[in-house]
């Protein structure tokens, strides 16, 4: 094996991709903070007792660990930035009020998390703390397709579900942690049968609302099932209005729009609603998010809190927009004054000049170059490249 080979799913961005990466990145950071957002940026590294605190076993398994020269502590390279900003908010802001922050950064997963995906996604998301209401569940989503309009995403599939509804149902249960984690195993894969073992002994409403919950996937007729099928427990029924609400007032930044009551991604750190977007012709989500009002507990408070994360890598997959070539050639010419203000003077209005060192061999598309820097009577001015033609 070649010493310089990359591990698997690891791999270099080359400039082209980096290009686009970068400006689909200043891109979304000036859209949430034109809506609020406040920068906020997380360490890499964390002491494993802070990284997951609050996460449970969503990010253990996900996270590597590595021994700190410096201590002889657990350290961990975190695989996502959302509880760092929780902890943000609870311990280091330690606002009254209500907080909105964003974040962009490296993530490094133990595995990936999905088909072709990479161990090191470049995540972004945005988060509100402080307000526990529905507004600010709208106002997140909101903002995600906002971000996914952005990206020209075609086709918005947005998928809805509810913690509190499986919660629910253990909690009246009095359900123990082991009969617990089975039974979120087996609705993690919608095992109908392993349900119904697993539940024969309870009660036969909160058995028929375990065995039920996987059917309960769909648009707005499942709220309806739902309600029909469901123990009527208050905590149930204000989730499902709560979920029809929101389909209410995303209906129309959402077209297409489904829910499912089975979904438990996050469960050891949601708390309410989660979410996901989905795009036509790509197997994995685009975006993740949900309400999370717990995680800030162990940092102190246990603030209301609401958000949702992307990979800019995918972002940019998805939007099939090539970074095209927009740099212009100069001459080397050094001494040159004339040249040489002409070129700072397009370079402080954000033009990219790329000076034609001597004695390469570098092609213009190599350079990124579509324009040169040419003296006509005098004066430098602006001009097509032509292209080569192919022998």
């Amino acid at each position: 094996m070649k010493a310089w080979l990359l591990p698997e799913y690891i791999e270099d961005i080359l400039p082209a991709e980096a290009l686009r990466i970068e400006r689909l990145r200043r891109d979304i950071l000036d859209l949430f903070m034109v809506h609020g957002y406040q920068l906020v940026m997380p360490p890499l590294l964390e002491y494993v007792e802070s990284l997951l605190t609050g996460t449970g076993h969503d990010l253990d398994l996900r996270t590597f660990k590595l021994v700190d020269q410096l201590s002889g502590r657990m350290l961990g390279v975190r695989a996502d930035i959302t509880p760092q900003v929780a902890r943000i908010d609870a311990h280091l802001l330690n606002r009254s009020g209500v907080t909105r922050l964003c974040y962009a950064g490296s993530v490094l997963h133990t595995l990936p998390s999905g088909m072709n995906r990479t161990r090191e996604p470049l995540q972004i998301g945005a988060e509100i703390y402080g307000h526990k209401g529905i507004e600010s569940d709208v106002e997140i989503q909101r903002l995600m397709m906002k971000v996914l309009n952005l990206v020209r995403v075609r086709e918005v599939y947005l998928d809805i579900g509810h913690v509190a509804v499986f919660r629910s149902l253990v909690k009246r249960a009095r359900i123990g942690h082991g009969l617990e984690a089975e039974l979120f195993r087996a609705m993690q894969i919608k095992d109908v049968p392993v349900l119904r073992s697993l539940t024969r002994k309870l009660d036969r409403g909160t058995r028929e609302g375990f065995t039920v919950l996987p059917e309960l996937y769909g648009g707005a007729e499942v709220l309806a099932l739902a309600r029909r099928k469901l123990p009527g427990y208050p905590e149930i029924r204000v989730a499902l209005r709560t979920l029809k609400a929101l389909s209410e007032q995303l209906r129309d930044v959402a077209r297409i729009r489904s829910f499912d009551l089975a979904d438990l991604r996050g469960y050891h750190y949601h708390s309410g609603v989660v979410f996901a977007a989905y795009a036509e012709g790509w197997p994995n989500a685009l975006a993740l998010g949900g309400r999370y009002d717990e995680v800030g507990k162990a940092f102190g408070r246990a603030r209301p809190a609401t958000g949702f994360s992307m990979d800019l890598r995918e972002l940019v997959q998805v939007s099939g927009n090539g970074a095209q070539a927009r740099a212009i050639l100069a001459p080397y010419a050094p001494g040159d004054a004339q040249l040489q203000r002409r070129i700072e003077a397009l370079r402080a209005r954000g033009e990219v000049v790329v000076v034609d060192l001597p004695g390469h061999a570098s092609s213009r598309a190599e350079l990124g170059c579509d324009r040169k820097l040419v003296r006509r009577a005098g004066k430098w001015v602006i001009e097509k490249l032509k292209l080569a033609a192919k022998a």
